[in-house]
């Protein structure tokens, strides 16, 4: 299980901080929403949990062992929104191993076999895959790492509808075997299969009810 207690991060040459006083818990087998405008701390609070950032103060806890920095580096794999144009290798392997030479093929296999990619070359460039393949791709590369907790940016941004829907059937499929956290500034395709929602505005963390913002999401719009 993943503790939030009390995180903060105020950068001294920001007046105010990015994120105030922090708490959130999240278990294994769970997929975690957070949803917020642009600039409200949402990736912030992904990049500290990645260990991209270090929060002022606060505690992060996994399976009641608080961790330190080195730890928090080892916790967690980042997708960040639109992956894609991160992308470095020359082929799907290549992607794949960047930074992990020897892992060997039956992780590579296993990788690609968890987000439906199983049937491509590994000599394929992954810039000739579709948008969703590539999303996809992002996910393995980070799967192959065997983090505990997948954390993604704005998953669904920039694909059309039926390779949203495709993204969330596999978010779906992935809960089953790890943690998912995910923050969004839209979270329609992505609540059927929230556990938790938290609403994030100036820093703030506020816990919502998933069913009732699924439910209110469905509301007819009012009569002019």
């Amino acid at each position: 299980m993943l503790y939030l207690r009390n995180l903060t991060y105020h950068p001294s040459a920001s007046p105010n901080p990015i994120l105030n006083s922090i708490n959130l818990d999240l278990e294994s087998q769970q997929l975690g929403l957070i949803i917020g405008p642009s600039g409200s701390g949402k990736s912030t609070l992904l990049e500290i949990l990645s260990g991209l950032a270090e929060p002022t103060s606060g505690s992060i806890f996994w399976r009641e062992q608080e961790l330190i920095a080195e730890q928090v580096q080892q916790l967690a794999g980042l997708v960040f929104q639109f992956p894609e144009r991160h992308f470095c290798g020359g082929t799907i392997l290549e992607e794949l191993r960047l930074g992990h030479p020897e892992i060997g093929s039956d992780r590579v296999k296993e990788a690609l076999t968890e987000v439906g990619l199983e049937h491509l070359s590994l000599s394929t460039p992954p810039h000739a895959l579709s948008g969703g393949q590539q999303r996809r791709l992002a996910l393995a590369v980070q799967l192959i790492r065997q983090p505990h907790i997948l954390l993604l940016d704005e998953p669904t941004a920039g694909l059309d509808w039926s390779m949203r829907q495709q993204l969330v059937n596999l978010l779906a499929k992935l809960k089953q075997h790890w943690m998912l956290l995910v923050v969004t500034h839209d979270a329609g395709d992505l609540l059927p299969i929230a556990d938790h929602c938290w609403s994030i505005q100036h820093g703030e963390l506020k816990k919502i009810d998933p069913i009732e913002l699924a439910a209110k999401a469905k509301e007819p719009l009012p009569a002019v």
